[in-house]
């Protein structure tokens, strides 16, 4: 993994199987095509976070397991 990455796995998600899946920006990273790359640079990130705290898209709904 890069310097300054993140990873997420759903089976790391303590939401995983739940309803927050429905509308999961992971949920559908992981549901597409096999390479079909999704690269995010950090203007689009942050656009994406603003976007998710005025309520607009739905936000990042994963959330790590403890340990």
């Amino acid at each position: 993994m890069e310097p300054n990455s993140l990873s997420i796995s759903c089976d790391d998600c303590v939401m995983h199987g739940t309803s927050a899946c429905d509308d999961c920006v992971v949920s559908f990273v992981v549901n597409r095509e096999p390479h079909t790359a999704i690269v995010v640079d950090a203007g689009a990130a942050r656009d994406l976070r603003l976007l998710s705290q005025a309520g607009l898209v739905p936000g990042l709904q994963h959330r790590a397991r403890a340990g």
